[in-house]
C-alpha cells in the first residue's frame, strides 16, 4: 500500500509554500471499497475547490461494482452470467477495461477468479471471511474458467454478456475509481495538484504542495512494519501495489491469499509478499502490479523489463528490488 510520505498538516486546509508561492492545502476524506480514502488538494489562493466530487465516485463504484451482499448491479449479473444484461455505465466501462487489461496482460489478469476466490471462502466481505474451509486444492482447481475470457459488449445501449462465467472486479474496480476522481479534480479549475489515494491506489498530479518536485510517495512495509520499504517521488503519476499483508486466510491448515493465479486458480506469486507500479494509469497500474506479483521473484523482473514497466518488489525474506525503470522515481528504499 501506498500514502503520502510527508504527513499533511491537520486541519481542512492548510497555507503551505511552494516554488509558485503560498498556495492552500486541501485533504478530505471517506471510507468506500473496504479502505479509507484521501484527497489533497493544492489550491490557489481565494480560489474554492470541491473535494467531496471527487470522493463520491468511490461510493458510486462501489455501490454497482462490489460483488458483496445483494443488490449490487455486478452481483446481479453474476447471477445470470449466461444471458445478456443492461447494466449501469459504470458498471459496462468496468467491464470493458477488464477485459483490455486480460487482453493485454495474455490472460494474467482475469476477474473470472470470483470462481475459486469463493471456493476458497472468500465468499463475502473480507472481515467475515470463512477461515479453515474444508478444501482440498483440486477442488479450488476444477471449478478455476480455463481459456480466454471473451465478454461482449453492446456498448450504444450499455448490455453485456459475460459468456457463463460470473467476475470478481476488485483486481480493478480501485484504480478505475481512483482514474475518474482524479478526472473530477483535474476539471476544477482551482486545483493546480492533488493526491488521490485509496488503500494501495494512488495518482499523484502536478508538481505537489512543497518544492515543486512532485508528490513523495511511501510505499508500505507488507510485513507491517512501521516505516516504509521504499518512497517515490512523482509527477503526473499513478503509484500502485499488491500485497497479501491484509487479506490472507487459512484452508485446511494452508495459508492462502487473494492474489490467484488463472493458471490454477491457487494463491500465486511464489517467493514475494508485494508489488508496487509506477505508470500513467491507475488502472493498467493496478492491473500490472498484479500480474507481476503472479510472475513471482523467479520471473518479476524479465516480465518487468521485457514489459519496459517500472515496478519495486518485496520478498518474502524482506529484500527489496526494482526494475530499471522504477529507479528514476525511487529517492529512497530499505536496504
Amino acid at each position: 500500500m501506498c500514502r503520502e510520505a510527508r504527513r499533511s498538516r491537520s486541519g481542512a486546509g492548510a497555507r503551505v509554500g511552494g516554488a509558485a508561492g503560498p498556495v492552500v492545502l486541501v485533504r478530505a476524506s471517506t471510507r468506500a471499497m473496504a479502505t479509507g480514502i484521501t484527497v489533497q488538494l493544492v489550491v490557489e489562493p481565494q480560489l474554492v475547490a470541491d473535494p467531496d466530487r471527487a470522493l463520491q465516485v468511490f461510493h458510486e463504484v462501489e455501490s454497482v461494482c462490489t460483488r458483496f451482499g445483494t443488490d449490487s448491479d455486478l452481483v446481479r449479473l453474476n447471477r445470470a452470467p449466461d444471458r445478456w444484461h443492461r447494466v449501469p455505465r459504470v458498471l459496462l466501462d468496468a467491464l470493458v477495461e477488464a477485459h483490455r487489461g486480460h487482453v493485454l496482460t495474455r490472460g494474467a489478469f482475469d476477474p473470472r477468479v470470483l470462481t475459486s476466490l469463493r471456493a476458497l471462502g472468500y465468499d463475502r466481505g473480507f472481515r467475515s471471511c470463512v477461515a479453515n474451509v474444508a478444501l482440498e486444492d483440486r477442488d479450488v482447481r476444477r471449478v478455476h474458467p480455463r481459456g480466454l475470457w471473451r465478454p461482449r459488449f453492446r456498448c450504444a445501449t450499455s448490455e453485456v454478456h459475460l459468456r457463463g462465467d460470473p467476475v470478481d472486479l476488485g483486481g480493478i474496480g480501485k484504480g478505475l475509481a481512483v482514474r475518474w476522481a482524479a478526472a473530477r479534480l483535474a476539471a476544477q479549475p482551482a486545483v493546480s495538484s492533488y493526491l488521490v489515494e485509496a488503500g494501495g491506489d494512488c495518482f499523484a498530479a502536478g508538481p505537489g504542495p512543497d518544492d515543486g518536485l512532485g508528490w513523495r510517495i511511501a510505499v508500505e512495509d507488507p510485513d507491517g512494519g512501521a516505516e516504509p520499504v521504499a518512497v517515490v517521488r512523482v509527477v503526473d503519476r499513478a503509484v500502485t501495489t499488491s500485497s497479501v499483508r491484509l487479506r490472507t486466510w487459512t484452508v485446511k491448515g494452508r495459508s492462502v491469499h487473494h492474489i490467484l493465479d488463472p493458471r490454477t486458480g491457487m494463491p500465486g506469486g511464489a517467493g514475494l509478499l508485494a508489488v508496487t507500479v509506477v505508470g500513467a494509469d491507475p488502472a493498467v497500474s493496478e492491473i500490472w502490479s498484479k500480474s507481476l506479483f503472479l510472475a513471482g521473484r523467479a520471473g518479476i523482473a524479465s516480465l518487468a523489463n521485457r514489459r519496459g514497466l517500472a515496478a519495486l518488489w518485496v520478498g518474502d525474506d524482506g529484500a527489496v528490488e526494482t526494475s530499471p525503470g522504477m529507479d528514476r522515481y525511487v529517492m529512497w528504499r530499505r536496504t
